[in-house]
């Protein structure tokens, strides 16, 4: 019995070793996935696809019918105006040439004809008269004579209608024996050759096309489609880069001259023709070939870059765990309706105003009323929305609202007013009520000056102001501003450190320009965390760099 009870103990005590070193042994170590903040030249650019073709390319048909005959050139030759290019055989037209030639002939012997028999009845006429002052002849033999004069006269009149039309055949025919003799219109490339010798090509209704010639291929145009949501960010004159499938690893440039206004609707998707002008010197492009083309919106050179990666990182409380750390008293505060900046969590901004008791049952609230809400990619630095408060760091130098002497900022608020639903629209412009402004009022300085209707015929403004293409009032592009936070990875101490407030400008996809923020070139931004072969996503992960635009910037950034 006691050996009994000494081996039980031992047993007991073992398996009390073996369960508190699992239980109290640490957990996987953590994989940190990390980026570098570096330094070099970022380009945002509008991705399409276009074709090549010449600048100027002019078809040459055929006005008359007939057999090819000659040909005098091929794919690729080179020509000048009026060099003979083809010729059809003129045994037709010749033929019909003879056959006028003779109707000429025919008409001008009866015009000859005609005079004689007028000269005759004019003479009859004028001895008719004569005897009829003597009484020699009645009256009816006078009229007989003066109406064989006028219908002599007819007949003339008649006949020479006949030789000016015979004449006029006579030469459409000559004519069209000249257009038998195909001539190169201008200096050129023939890019195409639709027709062969001994064939037939008929001009009954429509010109057939023999050749295509190109001005000149040192000088081509790119037609791109761009996408209806890029379209806003194309000017003329923006720098464009292209790489077409026959040089893969050759790049090319041009330059946007033209934003055309037709749509083109292709199942549903909307594109505009973007024209892109493309020097050429050494012929290496060709009509027709696709080109890959980079439009590019903004350009920043040796600035620091941030990579997206690191400003989507969010961490969770798991992640402070799993690397020993304490987790920060925002990751355990419940999320809010609103104030929340990049990194998720539900602490609002010092200094930002409390939502309306409208929005406090956690719900989102829209844009256009969203406290502290800073513009939209694209949209100028520096304007918050139309009927808001200032942005927070800004609240100390006065509150800074909607001013509804604004025209443009009138005029947007009024059209985001009209897609609001009804009751949403009457809360707002109660809101705005209560603070002294009435959208419905007309501007300071427009009392008294009822809108007028516009004159018929009136000269539109952008004629009246001198434009011969809409192309030259486009107005440059507004810079983009947006607001980030990301972590530091401290890799002696093999912990994180953050969250650190960015100020973000344009992105190429892959880094992103830091404008203001305590980042130096080298260091170290946690892009992942990785916990037993899982990766970790924090709260409010996303996919967009532009994350931070929910909220207002994070204390101490001023817009």
């Amino acid at each position: 019995m006691k050996k009994t009870i000494i081996t039980l103990a031992v047993i007991a005590a073992v398996a009390a070793t073996v369960g508190g070193y699992y239980y109290t042994r640490p957990g996987p170590e953590p994989t940190v996935t990390t980026v570098t903040v570096s330094r070099g030249d970022i380009v945002e650019s509008v991705g399409a696809t276009g074709t090549l073709d010449a600048v100027t390319s002019v078809t040459v048909g055929s006005q008359v019918s007939g057999i090819i005959q000659e040909l005098y050139a091929d794919f690729n030759s080179i020509v000048r105006k009026g060099q003979v290019i083809a010729r059809l055989d003129p045994t037709m037209i010749q033929t019909q040439i003879e056959q006028a030639r003779a109707n000429l002939v025919r008409a001008q012997a009866d015009v000859e004809r005609l005079k004689v028999t007028l000269a005759d009845a004019r003479t009859k006429l004028e001895r008719a008269r004569e005897l009829s002052g003597r009484k020699l002849i009645t009256q009816q033999e006078l009229e007989t004579a003066e109406v064989n004069v006028k219908s002599a006269e007819a007949q003339l009149r008649s006949a020479q209608a006949s030789l000016s039309q015979s004449q006029a055949s006579l030469r459409t025919n000559e004519v069209n024996l000249e257009h038998t003799v195909i001539t190169a219109p201008i200096d050129g490339i023939v890019i195409s050759r639709n027709v062969e010798i001994g064939q037939t090509v008929a001009a009954s209704f429509n010109a057939p096309t023999l050749f295509i010639i190109a001005a000149d291929l040192t000088e081509m145009k790119c037609t791109a489609n761009i996408d209806e949501s890029d379209v806003g960010r194309i000017r003329p004159g923006q720098r464009v880069t292209f790489r077409v499938d026959a040089y893969p690893t050759e790049e090319f440039t041009g330059t946007v001259s033209q934003v055309r206004l037709q749509p083109i609707v292709v199942q549903n998707v909307v594109t505009y023709g973007t024209v892109i002008d493309v020097p050429n010197p050494s012929l290496k492009l060709k009509p027709g070939m696709t080109a890959n083309v980079q439009i590019e919106i903004a350009r920043r050179s040796n600035v620091l870059r941030v990579p997206n990666a690191a400003v989507r990182f969010r961490p969770s409380a798991e992640i402070f765990q799993a690397l020993r750390q304490e987790v920060p008293p925002d990751l355990n505060q419940p999320r809010g309706p609103r104030g929340r900046m990049a990194g998720g969590t539900g602490a609002a901004p010092a200094g930002a105003s409390q939502p309306p008791a409208s929005q406090a049952a956690g719900t989102e609230p829209r844009p256009e009323t969203r406290p502290g809400a800073t513009t939209s990619a694209g949209a100028a630095a520096g304007t918050p929305r139309p009927g808001l408060a200032a942005p927070p760091g800004e609240r100390g130098g006065g509150d800074r609202r909607f001013d509804s002497n604004d025209p443009e900022r009138r005029a947007r608020m009024m059209e985001r007013l009209k897609q609001m639903p009804e009751a949403e629209r009457q809360q707002f412009l109660a809101r705005l009520k209560e603070r002294g402004i009435e959208l419905d009022a007309p501007p300071a300085g427009a009392a008294g000056r009822p809108r007028q209707a516009p004159e018929q015929g009136a000269v539109p403004a952008m004629v009246a102001a001198g434009s011969t293409t809409i192309d030259s009032l486009f107005g440059p592009l507004p810079t983009t501003t947006s607001f980030g936070r990301v972590w530091l990875w401290l890799s002696g101490q093999k912990q994180i450190k953050g969250p650190i407030p960015v100020r973000l400008g344009i992105s190429d996809g892959q880094n992103t320009e830091l404008i203001e923020g305590e980042l130096k070139e080298g260091q170290e931004l946690v892009a992942a965390v990785q916990i037993g072969g899982t990766q970790v996503q924090g709260r409010g992960t996303s996919g967009s760099p532009l994350i931070q635009q929910r909220g207002g910037p994070p204390p101490g950034f001023r817009r």
